[in-house]
């Protein structure tokens, strides 16, 4: 595997597809160009997905991130296009891209753009009790 920027994005088999699974990714080195000014804009980027039969590789996955750092592109356009470009490889049951974009000018931007597979119905929410993080500290 290539350890240069890429626009591949590499995918494996899941392994239960028979389950809905919650798979969250963060991302805290995003960066890309303004297309007016060209200086840098900087974003941290939150995947959350619920694979069909593919999953994304990671390593590929930082690999396509990185390979948008030289090109010029609005918050908006950018979050759009990569979650269709990972939608494009993997078909995913669900899958959100929260791109929280760092302050410019004295404003933060936030981007959500989200994905459901035709006809697919997450299952009912299950919550269960938070234990206190000290709860297995004896």
């Amino acid at each position: 595997m290539s350890t240069s920027p890429s626009k591949r994005l590499e995918t494996f088999p899941n392994p239960s597809p028979e389950r809905d699974y919650h798979i969250h990714i963060e991302a805290p080195e995003f960066t890309c160009l303004c297309p007016l000014t060209g200086q840098p804009d900087f974003a941290t980027l939150v995947l959350d997905y619920i694979p069909d039969r593919k999953n994304l590789e990671l390593k590929a996955l930082k690999l396509y991130l990185w390979s948008y750092r030289d090109q010029g592109a609005f918050h908006e356009a950018v979050t759009n296009l990569i979650l269709s470009e990972m939608v494009e490889a993997t078909k995913p049951r669900f899958m959100r891209l929260t791109a929280r974009w760092y302050v410019r000018g004295g404003i933060f931007t936030t981007v959500i753009a989200e994905h459901r597979k035709r006809g697919w119905k997450p299952s009912p929410r299950v919550d269960l009790v938070d234990f206190p993080k000290e709860s297995s500290v004896r």
